[in-house]
């Protein structure tokens, strides 16, 4: 049982061990207290002098003889009046949660009334809708963003095939082109195709993060020796913007984990590195074993991202900058993927940016040191 769930379960069960109680209590009280009024009514009528040719006499002298029948007709009837009063309770509120979900659904944007016996399953349903309310949102916004980015995937698909065609014409039409000119122009028609290559991978990207199910094959890792060798195979790509990796880590740092799927979210957290660091810096990696889990920073210097941004860096489609939608990089996908297999791995992932810096900090569990 989680946290949240626990003290909504104890209530439920208060409420109903509330009204059984109520209800054996009156199934006990009740014949007592008739037992009580006949013996009290006994004692009263004991006091006045009766004649035997009064109305009165003849129907209490009828009762008196009888007693024992009239007493089990009033507990019985007692017992029907009750039971009928405390089921028909719990009844009301079922039909008050009925009628509440069917207003859930009709108008989700109106808060839930229950009676004040059942407040707290009030507040339970109006968080469910909230959630619901704010689950729909997300989806809406995630699925109109991933729509606009296909959008303008598609429309840049026509600039690179357009020019690979155009040019590939020309080298067609034109076989006795000076080598000088041949060669310009099948470098930019190569550079064409490899941009609409890019652009088709991130149309895979986007079903592969839609349909793949995240399982992990774990194995005990050394971090220190997996970023040495990611750092080192992505040495190439920083170098060609004027950036370099300073690493900071432990001799050794094991960790149980899934390594090809790790070094994926180390191989994003680069890529979102040299996307927007300032040329020249350094992109700093570090890390260290706190307790029982590994923490790793990434750190590169360039903008400041603001609050507003900051909070959004992991969802799904979305993008620092705008502008750059389609002009280079991913489908917006990176940080949103880092963080699912981190999560997965039963970790955490956070950003921070504040003076021209912007940290990734990912915490892995590795059980007890």
């Amino acid at each position: 049982m989680n946290k949240e769930q626990g003290p909504r379960q104890v209530y439920r069960s208060q409420l109903t061990r509330q009204l059984l109680l109520q209800y054996l209590g009156a199934l006990v009280l009740w014949p007592l207290g008739v037992v009580v009024f006949t013996y009290a009514s006994w004692r009263i009528c004991a006091q006045f002098t009766w004649y035997p040719d009064d109305l009165l006499y003849r129907i209490l002298d009828w009762v008196q003889s009888n007693i024992v029948v009239w007493v089990g007709v009033l507990v019985l009837a007692g017992w029907v009046v009750l039971s009928y009063r405390f089921l028909s309770k719990p009844l009301r509120y079922l039909d008050e949660l009925v009628a509440a979900s069917e207003r859930m659904v009709l108008s989700p944007q109106e808060p839930v009334r229950l009676p004040p016996a059942v407040k707290n399953l009030q507040d339970e349903l109006n968080l469910v809708r909230e959630r619901s309310l704010r689950s729909a949102l997300e989806s809406r916004e995630a699925v109109q963003r991933k729509n606009d980015l296909i959008v303008y995937l598609a429309h840049d698909l026509k600039t690179p095939l357009t020019s690979v065609i155009g040019y590939l014409s020309l080298l067609q039409e034109a076989p006795d082109l000076p080598a000088a000119q041949r060669a310009r122009y099948t470098g930019i028609a190569l550079d064409k195709a490899q941009r609409l290559e890019d652009l088709i991978n991130e149309f895979f990207e986007i079903t592969r993060f839609n349909l793949s199910q995240l399982t992990l094959e774990v194995q005990t890792v050394d971090l220190t020796r997996m970023l040495e060798q990611v750092c080192s195979e992505f040495a190439p790509a920083l170098a060609e913007k004027d950036l370099h990796t300073k690493l900071s880590l432990p001799p050794e740092l094991p960790c149980p984990c899934d390594p090809g799927k790790l070094a994926r979210v180390f191989d994003n957290l680069l890529r979102n590195a040299a996307g927007y660091a300032r040329p020249g810096s350094d992109v700093e990696i570090g890390g260290r074993l706190e307790g029982e889990a590994a923490v790793l920073t990434f750190r590169n210097y360039g903008r400041t991202i603001p609050p507003e941004k900051l909070a959004r860096i992991f969802e799904q489609f979305f993008r620092l900058d705008s502008a750059r939608a389609t002009s280079g990089g991913g489908a917006g996908l990176g940080l949103a993927i880092a963080r699912q297999i981190v999560e997965r791995h039963g970790g955490a992932i956070r950003a921070e940016s504040a003076d021209e810096q912007v940290t990734f900090t990912v915490t892995l569990p590795v059980g007890k040191s």
